[in-house]
């Protein structure tokens, strides 16, 4: 029995030392371009004004305090609102950022397509065998011109 806990616990340390040093760790610019500057209005990387650089400041406490990137969105989250983040979460309400305008690219090609098969059906109706255009007094006009210029 010792001897499986040993092997587990040298299988363990062998695998935490083939990670890369700070493989886990998340960087200043990894959170800043997922968060927005709540004056700017634009992704915190490239925002320029002081609040911008107040909460760049928290997140490197955030960061020193070992939290992980989730936790340091959620963080941000809860005391600034949903409006901190630069993308809309992928649950609940904010979904319909990601769902509402696929439904509406289908939607058009739908009534794209419907509109184009109408056409085109109208189209091989209209080209369809008829009537000559014309009374028969103006085809017979045309025929006696086509006649004195040599048809």
């Amino acid at each position: 029995m010792r001897g499986r806990i040993a092997i587990l616990a040298a299988a363990a340390a062998l695998a935490g030392a083939a990670l890369p040093a700070g493989a886990g760790a998340v960087t200043q610019y990894q959170i800043e371009t997922e968060v927005m500057c709540d004056t700017c209005n634009v992704p915190l990387y490239i925002a320029e004004s002081p609040r911008a650089d107040q909460l760049r400041r928290e997140i490197r406490t955030l960061i020193a305090r070992g939290q992980d990137e989730n936790q340091i969105k959620a963080t941000l989250k809860a005391r600034y609102g949903p409006d901190i983040l630069a993308l809309p979460e992928d649950s609940g309400f904010s979904l319909g950022a990601y769902l509402i305008p696929i439904a509406v690219a289908l939607a058009l090609l739908l009534v794209v397509v419907l509109v184009v098969t109408r056409w085109r059906r109208r189209g091989a109706v209209a080209e369809g065998p008829g009537e000559e255009p014309g009374s028969p007094e103006d085809r017979a006009r045309l025929d006696d011109e086509l006649d004195r210029f040599g048809r």
